[in-house]
């Protein structure tokens, strides 16, 4: 399959989605891209093998003359003209064509059977000195159908003929007639015939001549009074492209009408997943509205955009950005100007978002608490399901894991269907998929595998059954960090791969970054370490780029573990240290034990007398896992302590520590852990 795709810098940001998209699936399918753009075009989709970029230089004298010469109808020009038009055109192919069609049609030349002569000296000016003069020129000479050609160039580089007609003063006859002329002189290509035709300006740049050739007053005149049509008569094309309105307002500069058209531009575009495209509308009608004198109405807008604003900023650039807080932060203050609204749980949702994934946990944590008391106070069951998921989240983040399973079991008791979707917090993933999601966390740590694995298959379904990518990339890279949990390897690779393709094509950047890291772990485990080493530590990097704290110190143990795989214990045990200082910084507990475990298995790697201190860390992870109620935790610590002491000659002690703790469990005992642990268990007895 080929798709070619002209001159990306005039491409809205949709498209360039859809495009990622199907850069994303090129590396998989017999698919070949041919994109052009502009030096100062930046592509938003990433590097990949399978893309390669080409620059093209500027046309040689003798290339100009070459394609001179083919416009020309394959007759030579006279020496004198290609040489002025070489020197003129500076290697630009469209200024060569521009000039090549002016000479032609200047009446300069005469036309002979295989060549063109001059009928005279060649005038100083008979070629324009820029391309603007030269595109200027050709209108000039369409005297009686520029008029056509600037209403056309108002309407957008491709226009359709019905609303041409709708806008045009002339009557469709002479229309059609004006039409037919400028596709004569390729001023524009049709496609169709009227009244279904669309027409497409050759070059981008023919269309801008044409629409700054326009009088200012006049071009504001032609945007109203398109906007007025397409109120007035095509009200499907209103409902499915508000951005149209809202764009012919702007030009038009009636700002007061193009706001509420960017609004309602913005919720759709985050209804469906273009949320580069949202952010472009909202942040335009945020700008415009500071045109306007502020009253309640004005509020109320710049409230709804920021919200919608806010949630597409935490999807693309990540949870944690700085632009996220200020979104949501102007969004709160607005909330306290309009008073009570119903704007005010997704704003306060959006903001204990941030800050959980900054790692300022207790101020998530007071967010959540203001969340439950609206919803107690209100007696919204919405409200209340909002509540307990940020609640649930927050607590297990900090390490309380039974408080934690209690409000998200009490979040999904109040759920239902249609509290839960996107658009009705605009929160990003939905929140039916990030209860079972969290709850498979929390339900693993407390001991319940089997549990946790029910629940991911759980919020995998709904994820694709609401076809909804951003709820989807967030229920596989879950997926994939509860599968390294319970060591699943094989299943890690399959969710993180699939969440790596699935975020980079979309620009989810945090489920990206993740999904590389444990990626990186997955590879290490199989056999290819210094490869998986290196994704660990790229997923890492990203991950701090979009301003996340929350979970680096659970990197930071995957980083470890690699590096134990591979015999770098040292570097390990540095990575350990900066989990350590995190947990000290931000009190995110819930992997605590787990940090303690590893600094002591790696200190028992290291030659030299640590068995004194390697004990030590792997006691003080025993009671922290037993303290938290952290079930599978406790269960690692204590394998690991058993060996310890099996390794000292204690092998009762050994194994009445372990025993217990492996007859606790009532599940899971596919899982690696309890494997392992019951093959220990049978050593020892």
């Amino acid at each position: 399959m080929l798709v070619i795709v002209e001159d990306l810098h005039w491409i809205d940001p949709s498209m360039l989605e859809l495009l990622g998209l199907l850069i994303g699936q090129g590396a998989q399918a017999r698919l070949c891209l041919l994109l052009t753009a502009r030096p100062e075009f930046h592509p938003p989709w990433t590097r990949a093998a399978h893309l390669t970029s080409l620059t093209l230089q500027r046309f040689a004298p003798a290339q100009v003359e070459r394609l001179a010469t083919h416009v020309a109808g394959d007759k030579a020009l006279p020496p004198a003209v290609l040489q002025e038009m070489v020197r003129r055109a500076d290697g630009v192919p469209l200024f060569v064509e521009e000039l090549t069609k002016t000479v032609l049609e200047s009446g300069l030349l005469q036309e002979r059977e295989e060549h063109y002569e001059l009928s005279g000296p060649l005038p100083l000016q008979a070629i324009p000195a820029t391309l603007h003069d030269a595109l200027m020129a050709r209108l000039d000479r369409l005297a009686t159908v520029k008029v056509v050609a600037q209403l056309g160039a108002t309407l957008g580089r491709t226009f359709a003929y019905d609303l041409l007609e709708a806008v045009s003063p002339l009557d469709a006859a002479t229309l059609q007639r004006a039409l037919a002329q400028l596709v004569e002189a390729e001023v524009v290509a049709q496609r169709g015939l009227p009244p279904q035709a669309t027409y497409t300006f050759k070059h981008a740049l023919i269309q801008d001549t044409a629409y700054q050739s326009l009088l200012r007053s006049t071009r504001q005149q032609y945007h109203q009074h398109i906007a007025q049509v397409l109120e007035a008569r095509f009200s499907e094309l209103v409902e499915t492209q508000p951005e149209l309105l809202a764009h012919h307002y702007t030009a038009a500069g009636c700002h007061e009408q193009a706001i509420p058209y960017w609004q309602q531009a913005g919720q759709q575009a985050s209804n469906r997943s273009a949320n580069l495209e949202a952010i472009s509308h909202c942040t335009t009608g945020i700008a415009l509205l500071t045109t306007l004198p502020e009253t309640p109405e004005r509020a109320q807008h710049a409230l709804t955009m920021y919200l919608a604003l806010g949630a597409a900023l935490q999807m693309t650039k990540g949870l944690a950005a700085p632009e996220v807080e200020h979104a949501y932060t102007q969004a709160h203050t607005l909330c306290q100007q309009v008073g009570e609204t119903p704007e005010l749980v997704p704003v306060l949702y959006g903001l204990w978002r941030y800050y959980k994934a900054r790692g300022q946990l207790h101020t998530a944590r007071e967010l959540g608490e203001t969340l439950l008391r609206l919803a107690q106070r209100a007696d919204a069951p919405a409200l209340t399901v909002v509540a307990h998921h940020a609640l649930g989240c927050t607590w297990c983040s900090l390490g309380a894991l039974p408080a934690a399973r209690q409000h998200l079991e009490a979040g999904i008791a109040h759920s239902t269907p249609d509290q839960r979707r996107p658009p009705a917090f605009r929160i990003g993933q939905d929140l039916g998929v990030a209860y079972q999601a969290h709850t498979a966390w929390s339900l693993w740590l407390l001991g319940y595998p089997a549990q946790a694995l029910a629940r991911l298959h759980e919020a995998l379904t709904l994820a694709h059954e609401l076809a909804h990518p951003y709820s989807l990339a967030f229920a596989r890279c879950w997926a994939a960090i509860v599968s390294q949990f319970r060591r699943d390897v094989s299943a890690v690779h399959e969710h993180a791969e699939a969440t790596v393709a699935l975020a980079t094509e979309q620009g989810f950047a945090l489920w990206a970054a993740m999904g590389t890291s444990v990626r990186g772990w997955a590879l290490a485990m199989q056999g290819q370490g210094e490869a998986g080493m290196a994704q660990v530590r790229q997923g890492v990097a990203a991950w701090r780029t979009t301003g996340a704290t929350l979970h680096v110190l659970f990197l930071c143990t995957v980083l470890a573990e690699v590096c134990d795989h591979l015999g770098h214990p040292e570097e390990g045990l540095q990575a350990l240290t900066e989990a350590h200082t995190l947990m000290e910084q931000h009190e995110e507990r819930y992997w605590e034990a787990e940090v303690a475990r590893l600094q002591g298995v790696l200190l028992l790697r290291q030659t030299g007398p640590q068995q004194a201190e390697a004990e030590a860390w792997l006691q003080r992870a025993l009671d922290v896992a037993r303290r938290q109620e952290a079930k599978s935790l406790e269960l690692r610590a204590a394998m690991s302590l058993a060996r310890l002491w099996q390794h000292q000659g204690k092998r009762q002690e050994a194994y009445d520590l372990l025993a217990p703790v492996y007859g606790w469990f009532t599940e899971g005992f596919d899982t690696a852990d309890l494997q392992e642990a019951k093959a220990l268990l049978e050593t020892l007895a």
